[in-house]
């Protein structure tokens, strides 16, 4: 039989719970609209340059990389392999890319941005940091620095 004094430990243990699932669920809920907000705008100013918002990202990739598997473009950017093909193809068609057989595995193709590709984005991606920069402009600099140590922490221990 349980005395008095654990059963009122017992309902102060479920209260906490309650309220950490509570301020886990509203973390969720502000985390998930704050992202909508910021990537509406980033899209936007992605397609302001001419580019859908995957286009923009695997050009992104390869300007600062030069060159990477295909097949690693999905996971750097969170697209579909399918979706990858796709827009890879479009930007071939228009370019910004080339794909490049592995001297060492056929199995391995590349994407590598050409001339064109890294011209263009000489040109729109200082426009893009400095949209970017005036999205995150509600924080201050220590306030970024905090929120993305939080969210590494956070993503990590999923």
């Amino acid at each position: 039989m349980s005395s008095n004094n654990d059963t009122t430990t017992g309902a102060a243990a479920d209260r906490q719970t309650e309220q950490e699932q509570a301020a886990s669920l509203k973390l969720f809920v502000v985390l998930s609209k704050a992202y909508k907000s910021l990537m509406d705008q980033a899209v936007k100013d992605m397609k302001s340059h001419g580019l859908a918002s995957a286009e923009f990202m695997v050009l992104e990739v390869l300007y600062h990389r030069n060159r990477i598997p295909l097949q690693q473009i999905g996971g750097k950017i969170l697209v579909t392999s399918g979706s990858i093909t796709y827009n890879i193809d479009k930007l071939e068609k228009r370019g910004l890319l080339k794909r490049v057989p592995c001297e060492d595995d056929r199995r391995v193709t590349y994407a590598e941005i050409t001339e064109a590709g890294r011209e263009l984005f000489d040109d729109i991606f200082p426009q893009h940091v400095h949209s970017i920069h005036n999205l995150m402009g509600g924080l201050d600099s220590e306030e970024k620095a905090q929120a993305t140590l939080l969210l590494k922490k956070l993503g990590k221990g999923v």
